[in-house]
């Protein structure tokens, strides 16, 4: 058995599987130690290390294979080094064996690397920087590198800097250069500092996110075996050995601010106390400023629902406007009493939907416009008349189809005698809901096309993104297909000519679509796109 003590580091393991290769040692040949393990393996009296294999001189290998390796190789697993070195190998000659999931050796490489992709994942959620002013005598300052640890032996590792780590400047908006360490600073200096203990030898791996994050401050993250510090100047990371609890700052005045921020986004209607546990396990509450208010927010969590409940209930709504029969006609009726949001108060008039009773296709918009309001009819201004142009090119009769708008009043800000549309709020366009989902009720249409944003948001929530899903065909409890599409005014806005043609473009393939599914005789399944490429959710 050929023996090998490695460090925990991945290039070394490389250096050392090549030369393996190049020399014939099969798997049940090589040793490859953890040389940060205590083993006694070293001691026995077998020190037969002949290779029996044929050289390989030019190994091969893929790169899904090294971005893996690179991540198992900080793995804590003893075995971690044997098991790259029995895929390598097997991977001169069974080129497919990543595919095959249920291969002993695949199937462990594949569970190693979702432990360290876990514990990533971890680091990034759970890691708390307390700010530290660095103190004008040296002596006193919290942390202090006189050499530098490398993390990386290889030269050409761009992600490492083998440098002695500099104290930290003042960091607020901008960077402020700080005093070199050999010199006493002028002034206290400002730096935030983090202590953190994960499973596996992640540091290397998880520092680029947070230099990335955290771009312009100067930062410090400690762990038992290695630290990195950020020099927001330089824009370099800076390696470092580990260091004890002890070493890191105790809590500070931001923890504060970030209890205040935690308790005021705790949601009480989405606990999940079970959950919460496993996604935050109890290994890392010391380090989680937070953990503090849990009991307190989770007491009391059953009576802040009780309150946004009532609140919820207290909200404007037309709902009490609605007339017992949901006909068309009594909805047109009962619209100009409505109350249900403060936007009456300042429109002309109520703006109904039209249109044939009968029609397979509703259109809807945002709501009324200047020209909507004063005469009382929707889609007549010039967002309406791009439109009816569009209808017309495609061969649309407007009649055939029935047109209205999610809010029914005019929202708008006065400037001189001059009205500017303003779109409306969340709560405004809930409030005027009911009248769109009556009209639905009323018209049975086969197909809805929401015109912009807001009348997307109205019928398929919130979260609806309106460029990146427009065009799909979507099932909905409102209507068994439902698409959206571009307001006819976001395409009069467009920022040059090449994007009111584009805009204008959408608005037409989507009326077509739309006015397709409508007519079509066929089931309405073979329209629906998939669950997978559909964002909306019942």
């Amino acid at each position: 058995m050929h023996r090998v003590p490695l460090q925990s580091d991945f290039e070394a393991w490389r250096a050392a599987a090549r030369d393996a290769l190049h020399a014939g040692f099969r798997p049940e040949e090589l040793d490859l130690q953890d040389a940060t393990v205590p083993s006694t393996l070293a001691l026995t009296l077998d020190t037969d290390d002949v290779a029996t294999g044929a050289p390989i001189v030019r190994p091969h290998t893929s790169k899904a294979f090294l971005e893996t390796a690179a991540i198992v190789a900080v793995h804590r697993s003893p075995d971690r080094w044997n098991l790259l070195y029995r895929v390598l190998y097997r991977l001169q000659s069974e080129r497919n064996l990543l595919q095959i999931e249920t291969d002993d050796d695949v199937s462990q490489l594949v569970r190693l690397e979702a432990q360290v992709r876990r514990d990533l994942h971890k680091m990034h959620a759970f890691v708390r920087f307390r700010k530290v002013m660095e103190a004008s005598d040296p002596s006193e300052r919290p942390v202090v590198v006189d050499e530098p640890i490398p993390i990386d032996p290889d030269p050409h590792a761009h992600h490492l800097v083998l440098v002695t780590p500099t104290p930290f400047g003042e960091v607020k908006t901008e960077i402020e250069a700080c005093p070199p360490p050999v010199s006493i600073p002028d002034k206290d200096c400002e730096h935030f500092v983090a202590w953190y203990e994960p499973d596996h030898r992640i540091l290397p791996l998880a520092a680029p996110f947070f230099a990335e994050r955290f771009a312009i401050m100067r930062w410090s993250i400690l762990t038992p075996e290695a630290s990195v510090s950020w020099d927001p100047i330089a824009k370099k990371l800076i390696f470092g050995p580990g260091v004890p609890r002890e070493s890191a700052p105790a809590e500070d005045e931001l923890e504060d601010l970030w209890r205040t921020y935690y308790a005021s986004i705790f949601n009480p209607a989405r606990l999940n106390q079970e959950a919460m546990r496993s996604e935050m396990p109890v290994r890392y509450w010391k380090n989680l400023p937070e953990v503090a208010l849990l009991p307190a927010l989770i007491g009391g969590a059953q009576t802040r629902v009780a309150a946004m409940v009532k609140r919820q209930q207290q909200q404007p709504t037309a709902e009490p406007f609605l007339p017992a029969q949901r006909s068309l006609p009594a909805l047109r009726d009962a619209l100009p009493s409505c109350k249900g949001c403060e936007l009456y108060c300042h429109a002309t008039q109520v703006v109904p939907g039209v249109g044939a009773s009968n029609s397979p296709l509703m259109l809807v918009g945002e709501q009324p416009g200047d020209q909507e309001d004063v005469q009382g009819l929707p889609f007549v201004g010039p967002a309406g008349k791009l439109l009816h142009k569009a209808l017309a090119e495609l061969n649309i009769d407007p009649a055939s189809i029935y047109m209205t708008n999610a809010v029914k009043h005019f929202k708008f800000i006065r400037r001189g005698k001059i009205r500017l549309h303003q779109s409306p709020r969340m709560s405004e366009i809930t409030a005027c809901k009911p009248w769109l989902l009556a009209e639905i009720e009323a018209l049975r249409p086969r197909v809805i096309l929401c015109l912009g944003a807001t009348a997307s948001k109205s019928l398929l929530g919130g979260t609806f993104a309106l460029m990146r899903d427009r065009g799909k065909i979507l099932a909905t409890p409102h209507a068994e297909r439902v698409l959206a599409t571009v307001h006819p005014s976001a395409v009069l806005r467009g920022r040059d000519q090449q994007s009111i043609e584009q805009l204008y473009q959408f608005l037409k393939d989507d009326l077509a679509l739309a006015w397709k599914s409508a007519q079509a005789t066929a089931s309405p399944a073979s329209f629906l796109v998939s669950p997978a490429q559909s964002s909306y959710s019942r």
